[in-house]
């Protein structure tokens, strides 16, 4: 058992909190048939249109391009697991109906949510930096294996509000953004490189390290590396 002090804890979710095929097979699934009707049935929505636009640009699009043109372009980033923001944009709105209707469920691994209550019990406060959309986190944390956690986070982060994960800058910015020195917030995620981005902006870091997931074996270099989050504590700075 390895014992760290801080006083925020942010965490990533896939692969972290959630098994990998929770977004790249269940809610990709999901949400691959439904992008184009939902463009359709939402297409007096400002933040549609304005991911539409911005999909047009990135996709070098025509303006005139139609909806199965947009659709193909964002089908070709889910293929190639890009996070991209007007499409993490239609996403999160897609998948935010389907947990409010209850066709979906988020499953967390069984070490989650214990860990999470025993941190916020403790007085420290829960922040999330996911590439998935603000919305998208918020929705999939109100319908979990756990039921509802949303209330156990403070602040949300994606790649919109802070920038790409495996920047420095994108956690300088969230360590502004939560009136925390660097040194007293601690990340935990499954992806090296993520971990190098806040090690380099001087957070504390927490690689996870997870069997059968995509990085189960990676190189954590000189990160703490961990199986579950019942192999740490994180006691209120």
């Amino acid at each position: 058992m390895t014992a760290l002090t801080a006083r925020w804890v942010v965490v990533d979710i896939e692969g972290t909190l959630t098994p990998t095929s929770q977004v790249h097979v269940v809610l990709y699934d999901y949400a691959r048939p439904r992008l184009g009707p939902w463009i359709d049935a939402n297409g007096d929505d400002p933040v549609v249109v304005e991911a539409v636009a911005q999909i047009r640009l990135l996709g070098e699009l025509p303006d005139s391009a139609g909806t199965p043109d947009i659709v193909e372009v964002l089908h070709g980033w889910m293929d190639a697991d890009q996070k991209i923001a007007p499409l993490k944009t239609l996403q999160g709105l897609i998948w935010q109906r389907g947990y409010a209707e209850g066709d979906l469920v988020t499953e967390l691994f069984p070490d989650v949510t214990p860990a999470l209550r025993a941190w916020h019990d403790k007085g420290l406060d829960l922040a999330v930096f996911s590439s998935g959309s603000v919305a998208g986190q918020v929705a999939a944390f109100s319908r979990t294996s756990d039921g509802d956690i949303t209330t156990l986070f403070s602040q949300h982060f994606d790649t919109v509000n802070a920038g790409p994960k495996r920047e420095a800058p994108s956690y300088r910015a969230i360590a502004s953004a939560l009136d925390a020195s660097p040194e007293r917030i601690v990340f935990l995620s499954d992806v090296p490189a993520e971990l190098d981005a806040a090690a380099e902006d001087g957070w504390q870091t927490v690689g996870l390290a997870r069997p059968g997931e995509p990085f189960g074996d990676a190189d954590f270099g000189s990160h703490l590396a961990v199986k579950s989050f019942a192999e740490i504590t994180v006691d209120l700075a």
